[in-house]
């Protein structure tokens, strides 16, 4: 009998049967549904026999919903998004004008889905415009409530603009003086708290010492911004260490295991002098303080990951923003997990998976790792013009469904997604997309399919 996905004390609890909302989408959402869910009914079949079935309950949201009732986001929708907790959508249109601002950004908001999960890799066949594109195997862990989703702006020339100026002149002269053009400007504030941090980083560090992964990177601007995403690394690095010692190492901790285990009778401050180059241009105080977290690090972990234990454990990292996306082309393999702030994990979410295939495959989830709640989405948009022609990839919400089971823990009919996708791509049967992008790169055999033939190809190399 249908039943509702529930949460328990420890985790999720998923019935045989469970009742699973969905969106359809707008634009190309329609064409891409009607697919993907062939592909999940399929999965699910093949992997458990008819022993599971999830049972789809279409709720409205977005152009289909304000035709329907006049609302953009019915409050029937939010309320089966609330009861069952995982559930699934296409592509929406964002309302223009006034009301609300994004209906993606809305649900994530309102049902506080605080991780927006976009795992990022590479099938054997897409055409890709980097060399190795099979080096960039990584999830990032994107902050999905703060940063600029906060939403709080003052536009250039308004009342509130003009308010917000004269306060902030008033309390902060100082800080007010480096507004160039104050007259003119418009303002924003990006709110970054510890309790949002904390939440994302021990989502990531847990997932990554499930999967067995091999290191988290904390990405930042905190050079710049040193109260804001600098607070973001450094909150994401004393979380790592209180609540997973035993489990972690930081990037500078595995310097000073290191160069002890090299030489057993390194002293404190020569050891201090390896760990940071411009040592010797420090104050003493300076000095003194890097000495002393050798010091304490030694003294605290290397009974437990000295003599090179640590090298089995979880690497905990950073890196600034504007490096990291250099990086993740120059150096993918060097990226495993990566866990930031809003603004941030967007530029990097999109620049790899333009690396991978480009956003027409591109999973997403947003997720609520303590209340269990989820929506796994396509990350693109709408794409009009093509709607009803049956033309479009459906492999975003095909893979975001792959995401959606697999955290279910139906992980074995995940598995036959990720073989379908697999076997479909390297038999070179893809949709008008890949189709043109390898023709372009010379290859003739490739044979261009509908979007539900697509669904069809992906089924029969389950």
């Amino acid at each position: 009998m249908p039943a509702p996905i529930t949460m328990t004390a420890t985790g999720l609890s998923v019935p045989n049967d469970p009742i699973i909302p969905f969106i359809e989408g707008d634009g190309t959402g329609p064409d891409i549904w009607r697919a993907s869910v062939r592909v999940f009914d399929a999965a699910v079949e093949k992997a458990y026999g008819g022993k599971r079935k999830i049972h789809w309950q279409e709720v409205l949201a977005g152009e289909k919903a304000f035709n329907a009732t006049g609302d953009w986001l019915p409050g029937t929708t939010l309320d089966a998004f609330k009861q069952y907790l995982v559930g699934i959508k296409g592509p929406l249109t964002t309302p223009v004008g006034g009301g609300i601002r994004s209906l993606n950004v809305a649900l994530r908001q309102i049902l506080d889905l605080y991780v927006c999960l976009r795992p990022v890799r590479w099938f054997k066949g897409v055409p890709s415009p980097v060399k190795r594109p099979g080096d960039c195997d990584m999830t990032i862990f994107r902050e999905n409530t703060e940063d600029i989703y906060a939403g709080i702006e003052f536009k250039s020339g308004s009342p509130e603009a003009q308010k917000f100026a004269s306060l902030f002149a008033e309390a902060f002269p100082k800080e007010f003086s480096k507004v160039r053009f104050p007259e003119s400007s418009g303002f924003g504030i990006k709110p970054v708290s510890r309790e949002g941090t904390e939440r994302l980083v021990r989502a990531a560090i847990q997932f990554a010492l499930r999967e067995k992964r091999r290191s988290v990177t904390l990405v930042h601007k905190g050079n710049i911004m040193k109260f804001t995403e600098g607070a973001f690394k450094d909150w994401g690095y004393a979380l790592a260490q209180k609540e997973f010692r035993a489990d972690i190492i930081t990037e500078r901790e595995s310097w000073i295991l290191g160069n002890k285990e090299a030489n057993t009778d390194l002293s404190a401050a020569a050891n201090a002098r390896m760990i940071d180059p411009g040592f010797d241009m420090m104050t003493a105080d300076q000095q003194a303080k890097i000495v002393k977290e050798v010091e304490s690090t030694l003294a605290a972990i290397w009974t437990t990951h000295g003599d090179g234990k640590w090298k089995s454990k979880l690497l905990i990292k950073d890196s600034i923003a504007d490096i990291t996306l250099q990086q993740v082309l120059t150096r993918a393999k060097d990226f495993d997990v990566i866990a930031t702030m809003n603004l941030n994990g967007d530029y990097l979410s999109d620049a790899l998976a333009a690396q991978v295939g480009g956003i027409g495959i591109a999973p997403g989830g947003n997720i609520n790792y303590d209340t269990g709640h989820a929506i796994f989405e396509a990350t693109h948009g709408t794409a009009p013009k093509y709607a009803n022609l049956d033309q479009v990839n459906p492999g975003s919400v095909i893979l975001s469904g792959e995401m959606m089971l697999r955290y279910m823990g139906w992980t074995e009919a995940a598995d036959l997604i990720i073989k379908g996708m697999d076997g479909a791509i390297a038999a070179k049967t893809v949709t008008y997309d890949f189709e043109r992008l390898m023709k372009a790169e010379g290859d003739n055999e490739v044979k261009k399919v509908k979007c539900s033939e697509f669904a069809t190809a992906v089924i029969g190399k389950m």
